[in-house]
């Protein structure tokens, strides 16, 4: 394996002072790039890349990374593709039917559908599945368990259904994909089928495919289950890259691989089993689209046999690499999107890795033109993110010490659409961004992107959507910035931010393609693209032209222009948060005891159908969060004091101090990170932002206290304010010194 050393930047002088962009230079560097822009150059690439199926493995994946590899030493980088062997299961037999009331086979390969070209390519394709489901082959009666989340398992017991030895079916959505045969399992399902309901993303959004954007009744959602709360990657090298040499877990012993068979499904199929279903009527908010009453299950009206076999072999994967070295070559500004998919994944995620290819072309004419940045850019086209972040975590873990050695920030994108820029990420660049989007033009309003998002958030607000002490309303009303969302997890911006400690952003466009009726699916293709989600790649542009200003802008930096008020505000709001999530929760164990007393649950029930009352539960105590706040408070003054210093004396900064302060703030949110990690995930260690343990994609804030919280673990809850409170503290004594330094003190 290359080590990324980038061994080529070695003649310049570790430690030069930089010298920013003047306002004028920096101005003329983003004409010139979006010069370089072209949608026509993404439709073409776009074409190319998704003209067959691209799942990890396949030839076409492989072909991708090297039509990548290419382009980028055509427009100038020094590129090379790094391989990792990972284990990825492929299925080699499926198998879904209804044995009674009759015999029915479901499931199989999408068919094709008229007018869209690539429908009918699907020789090279795997079969519609999910990876690391646990193989096996069972035969048992169905239970119909909504959205398969924690609450949905406590109705199920207020109804008297019981999922032990039964094969669940959960609807997609609410919750990430994995956690629901992860919850089946530990409930002890058999076995599970998702599937995808038409009040979520089919026909009660649109018209269906191809008439409209809209899921058909045949388009099933693939998707990985692998237990990526826990962690990220590869599953048998927690924590180190999979090379040829590394040791591995055995299948058997790796915690993130699930143990009962698992299939996705149409809602075409799914319609044929629940429409059968006997036992109570499901709750009110459990019924879907489908043109009938759903029933909760649990008896023998419906049998389904379930069977997967998958080949558990090791494959390889890989991840293109692709750097201009800086002046200030040991600094990193880290950019990627991946180039893997379930099928032919036009948009998702090939609308954002072509947008990504623009800017790489356009960086590659200003390098060619002379222009030399300030610190060394990486791009990097990853490729496994589909099944469990795999490329982008074990290059993460691989290169590990170097990345918190060099790394500035981490700038990731996904899938891309029409619609208004959607941004969440590290607070401390939350201004750059308001900022970058000032600049750039939406394509189809003639706005500028940080109009539309406003107007957008403000006709949520005037629709009764958005409420109106949200703090996206209070911005919008205000004209302000527009705050940035937290990061969870659920793209390749996971490793670096959760694991390693470097702030990272994830944006796109999107909110009025229609990619999610198409998600994960064979028809999420190039005509679909085309037609439904970003015709003639007007937003990839767009795209282009805000993340290349981001890069531009940090790369070309005399100091990264971070604003650690606004950090320390969103850990303000994450702390309120929880005090009113505590208050909330006593008052909910309140009502609850009063009722049980009360017998008020049964007198409530329906008697002709009957719920048995909720379980009782320990009460939520007084957390004591006294040093929580305290840090939080210290938080804000730092930062208001060093923002305030930083932007009266930075232009009076001597190289020399100049120097100092960039190699003080470079690393400052590593400090955000505890070693020992979160509980029961020592892989995440970011103590102020991580993936919910039951939410998989949604993100937790100050999670070590707000999940413990949730889940009655009150002597976590007062050990992680303490944790958490050192983090902060240690934050507020790196901008303290910072401040001191460009003070002159």
């Amino acid at each position: 394996m290359k080590k990324t050393t980038f061994a080529a930047a070695a003649f310049l002088v570790a430690g030069t002072a930089t010298i920013a962009a003047t306002p004028a230079q920096q101005k003329a560097n983003e004409a010139a790039f979006d010069a370089s822009v072209s949608a026509d150059d993404q439709l073409g690439w776009l074409k190319t890349m998704s003209s067959a199926p691209n799942q990890v493995g396949s030839p076409h994946d492989r072909e991708n990374a090297e039509f990548l590899l290419a382009r980028y030493r055509e427009f100038g980088w020094d590129a090379h593709i790094e391989t990792f062997q990972i284990l990825y299961p492929t299925p080699i037999s499926t198998l879904v039917e209804m044995v009674t009331p009759q015999h029915v086979v479901l499931g199989g390969q999408e068919p094709p559908v008229p007018g869209d070209a690539t429908s009918s390519n699907t020789a090279g394709a795997l079969p519609p599945y999910v990876a690391y489901q646990g193989d096996g082959d069972v035969t048992a009666p169905l239970v119909y368990v909504n959205y398969g989340m924690p609450d949905d398992y406590d109705a199920l017991a207020r109804l008297g259904v019981d999922v032990k030895g039964k094969i669940v079916i959960a609807r997609y959505g609410v919750g990430w994909r994995g956690l629901k045969p992860k919850l089946a399992q530990e409930h002890g399902a058999a076995g599970c089928i998702i599937f995808s309901d038409p009040e979520d993303d089919g026909y009660h959004d649109g018209d269906a495919y191809p008439k409209g954007g809209a899921r058909p009744p045949q388009g099933v959602q693939r998707g990985s289950v692998l237990d990526m709360p826990i962690t990220p990657g590869d599953p048998l090298t927690p924590g180190i890259g999979a090379t040829a040499d590394a040791k591995r877990l055995t299948r058997a012993t790796a915690p993130t691989i699930l143990k009962i068979p698992v299939l996705p499904m149409s809602y075409g199929d799914a319609a044929k089993l629940l429409a059968g279903l006997d036992g109570p009527i499901a709750p009110r908010t459990w019924q879907g689209g489908l043109p009938f009453t759903y029933h909760a299950g649990g008896g023998r009206a419906v049998k389904v046999h379930l069977a997967v076999r998958s080949d558990w072999s090791l494959k390889p994967i890989h991840d293109v690499i692709a750097m201009l070295p800086g002046v200030q070559a040991d600094q990193w500004v880290i950019r990627g999107n991946h180039h893997d998919a379930w099928v032919f994944g036009a948009n998702d995620p090939l609308s954002g890795n072509v947008a990504m290819l623009s800017e790489a072309k356009a960086l590659g004419n200003l390098w060619k033109q002379g222009w030399r940045p300030q610190r060394t850019i990486v791009y990097a086209s990853w490729d496994g993110e589909e099944p469990g972040l795999l490329g982008s975590t074990e290059w993460a873990e691989a290169h590990a010490d170097e990345i918190r050695r060099k790394g500035v920030i981490y700038i990731n994108s996904d899938t891309n659409g029409r619609g208004s820029l959607d941004a969440a990420g590290s607070h401390d660049w939350q201004h750059l961004v308001n900022s970058v989007a000032a600049d750039v033009i939406d394509p189809e309003t003639g706005a500028s992107a940080a109009a539309r998002a406003r107007a957008k958030l403000l006709e949520r607000a005037y629709q009764g959507r958005l409420a109106r002490d949200d703090p996206q309303y209070i911005a919008a009303e205000a004209g302000a910035d527009l705050p940035l969302a937290a990061l969870g997890s659920g793209s390749d911006y996971t490793a670096f931010l959760q694991h390693l400690g470097l702030p990272a952003l994830n944006l796109g466009y999107g909110g009025e393609d229609e990619s999610g009726g198409v998600y994960h699916s064979a028809y999420d293709s190039f005509d679909h693209e085309t037609r439904f989600d970003d015709p003639g790649q007007k937003y990839g542009a767009a795209l282009s032209k805000t993340v290349g200003r981001i890069v531009l802008r940090i790369a070309d930096s005399d100091t990264p222009p971070q604003r650690f008020g606004d950090f320390a505000a969103a850990v303000g709001r994450y702390l309120g948060e929880i005090i009113k999530l505590a208050d909330s929760r006593r008052e909910g164990d309140r009502l609850r005891e009063k009722m049980i007393r009360e017998d008020a649950f049964r007198i409530a029930s329906d008697p002709l159908h009957p719920m048995l009352p909720p379980p009782a539960v320990m009460r939520t105590p007084h957390v004591e969060l006294a040093v929580l706040e305290d840090s939080v408070d210290r938080l804000k003054a730092s930062a208001a004091g060093y923002d305030a210093a930083y932007a009266d004396r930075s232009s009076s900064l001597t190289p020399a101090q100049r120097a100092r302060l960039n190699a003080m703030l470079r690393d400052i949110d590593q400090l955000l990170m505890n070693p020992a990690g979160l509980p029961f995930r020592p892989w995440f260690q970011n103590m102020v932002y991580a993936p919910g343990r039951f939410t998989g994609y949604g993100a937790k804030t100050l999670p070590g206290v707000r999940e413990a919280v949730e889940e009655r673990r009150f002597a976590d809850a007062i050990a992680f304010a303490k944790t958490i409170a050192a983090a902060l503290d240690a934050y507020s004594d790196r901008l303290d010194a910072a401040k001191a330094l460009v003070e002159g003190k």
